[in-house]
């Protein structure tokens, strides 16, 4: 037994001892102690279990209330966004709308426009002392000016704020059709509508499926709009996790509600997974036909759909134009809610790159997101080496413990690693990092590591086998084999992997305001603190500059991963798997 061990570890050799000894630490520390510790840190009072946490969390009034209004949020959720998203996808993609490539870029800026980003430009346009309300109130000078605030302002703001993967994978399903079905039925008599319900529709089920899902599970962990818009009638899970946890006596609470959402959040990904899984995805003919948009020969009706199509590019380019616009505005017209030429300057970019309280932010942000995105994708890449060369018990173990952060909301890691690493503990070699600065860099590479994980192994598989086994043949290391055959050709999912992670951590909130350091903070808290009431005008002025640079970010990181269309369609068969 001693002897196949030393030939076990004789065939991995040095290097590939130390990154498994590394694995093992990280994976142990970061992944699985803080969760079990932070369970354990609800239910073990004064070294006895209890449940006495349940009690005070049904005694809650204000806990209770949230948990009930994130089910009703996740709930209509699946309804609006559903709706809003299939219609998005009928106008640009299957019907004959003018002006419907015009229309798909105002679409898609939820793709670059997003999270507390869009949760705040929102807020500055409704609110109470925004442009619309200002307009509406010259026109009814009874209204009340604060009608942008709870349950309906957050709906309105995540209706349209979560439809990207519905205009993503939506639109490639309808581009999957085969024409000839639809020619097929025009010839048998089917009606325009029956066409379209009966033969379009469907194909979109097993997509659907999954977009409901990941539009319930966005609606429960909301956390940027109800925060923001929300007010005090509609508060969330997140939102009050974030004010429970705050306060030691409340912060088992915090927990609890965190687990809660934790297991919803498990339970419906298991469903998702089981239902995936046992799918009977057919393709209709081997040689399909490329779809060709339809007409709508009904005048009424293709009135009603040109008129809710531009509806809603209003409805999605307007708070763009208007947080472009007031970006080149001074702050007095901003508190005014007034546009006009005589107002107009580029003060408000040259603050951004002068003052140090202006271009501070923006820095952290970049450094933060940065160095995230090139650790987790040198993580997914060596992870997915070890799963894809060695098919043993520690691989497969490996690479469920590196998906646990799938399962788990942001702010059940958040509270994982404050309740652990807020003393010092041995894992962590008794240092205690709650309070410093590298805290949210690990959570950032925590958060990213199965999707990272999840694209980068793919790619592996993209590498020829005889490739390695040539290179092995003329003395090549493993590591050299490594270096110069197989990176060189998985490189161009690695460098999208780290793009797609640079652009959703920029102005990441939702884990940071948990953990953040109070003198480094990143462009996520401050734009939610310009968002309040008592900000600053200065402070409000610069979320209009940090809005449109973080959109020219994205834009800049999407057209770099999606430039090419056989890139898009790559990465659409790696996100998606393969059962579609």
């Amino acid at each position: 037994m001693k002897q196949l061990l030393i030939r076990k570890l004789q065939k991995i050799g040095p290097v590939g001892i130390i990154i498994r000894v590394v694995l093992i630490w990280f994976a142990i520390a970061f992944l699985i102690v803080p969760n079990i510790n932070m369970i354990i840190s609800i239910f073990v009072k004064d070294g006895r279990f209890s449940t006495d946490v349940f009690n005070r969390l049904l005694s809650s009034e204000r806990a209770i209330k949230a948990l009930i209004n994130s089910f009703i949020l996740a709930f209509s959720l699946v309804i609006s966004v559903n709706v809003v998203g299939v219609l998005l996808v009928l106008f640009t993609e299957y019907l004959e709308i003018k002006g419907a490539k015009i229309l798909k870029l105002a679409y898609l800026s939820t793709l670059v426009y997003s999270g507390v980003v869009v949760a705040t430009g929102y807020k500055f346009i409704y609110g109470s002392t925004g442009f619309a309300t200002k307009l509406l109130l010259h026109i009814f000078p009874e209204m009340n000016p604060n009608w942008f605030t709870g349950y309906f302002a957050v709906m309105f703001v995540m209706t349209f704020a979560c439809t990207s993967n519905h205009i993503i994978f939506l639109s490639n399903a309808i581009r999957g059709i085969d024409y000839q079905t639809v020619e097929a039925a025009k010839n048998m008599g089917a009606s325009f509508q029956a066409i379209l319900f009966k033969v379009v529709l469907p194909v979109l089920k097993p997509s659907m499926f999954a977009l409901t899902i990941l539009t319930f599970l966005t609606g429960l962990g909301a956390m940027s709009a109800p925060l923001i818009v929300g007010g005090q009638s509609f508060q969330t899970i997140n939102p009050i996790i974030i004010t429970f946890a705050k306060s030691n006596y409340s912060r088992d609470i915090a927990a609890l509600l965190a687990v809660i959402l934790g297991i919803a959040t498990m339970g419906l990904l298991a469903i998702m997974n089981k239902v995936e899984k046992g799918g009977n995805y057919i393709s209709i003919s081997k040689v399909k036909s490329k779809i060709t948009k339809q007409k709508i020969n009904n005048p009424l009706i293709n009135i009603l759909a040109h008129a809710t199509a531009y509806l809603l590019f209003v409805i999605y380019a307007g708070p763009i134009l208007l947080v472009i616009l007031f970006s080149f505005t001074n702050s007095e017209a901003i508190a005014s809610g007034e546009l006009s030429f005589r107002f107009l300057t580029v003060k408000n970019y040259l603050r951004l790159f002068t003052a140090n309280d202006a271009y501070k932010p923006y820095l952290i942000s970049l450094t933060y997101s940065i160095l995230a995105a090139v650790a987790v994708a040198l993580v997914a890449v060596v992870v997915s080496r070890v799963i894809q060369k060695y098919k043993t018990k520690f691989s497969a173990t490996l690479e469920y413990t590196m998906l646990i952060p799938w399962l788990l909301p942001s702010t059940l890691i958040a509270l994982g690693l404050m309740t652990t690493y807020n003393r010092p503990q041995m894992i962590m070699f008794n240092k205690v990092l709650i309070g410093s600065s590298y805290i949210l860099l690990i959570a950032y590479i925590i958060v990213k590591i199965p999707f990272s994980l999840r694209m980068v192994k793919a790619s592996f598989y993209s590498v020829e086998n005889s490739l390695e086994e040539a290179a092995t043949s003329m003395g090549s290391s493993p590591l050299n084999t490594m270096i110069k055959i197989v990176l060189p050709i998985i490189f161009p999912a690695v460098i999208s992997v780290v793009a797609l992670n640079f652009n959703s951590l920029i102005a990441e909130y939702d884990m940071t305001v948990f953990l953040y350091h109070p003198l480094l903070a990143p462009l996520g808290p401050v734009i939610k603190a310009a968002s309040d009431e008592e900000a600053s005008l200065d402070a409000r002025t610069m979320v209009f500059v940090y809005s449109v640079i973080l959109m020219l970010i994205s834009s800049l990181a999407l057209y770099f991963v999606y430039g090419k269309k056989k890139s898009l369609k790559k990465l659409l068969k790696i996100v998606g798997g393969t059962n579609k």
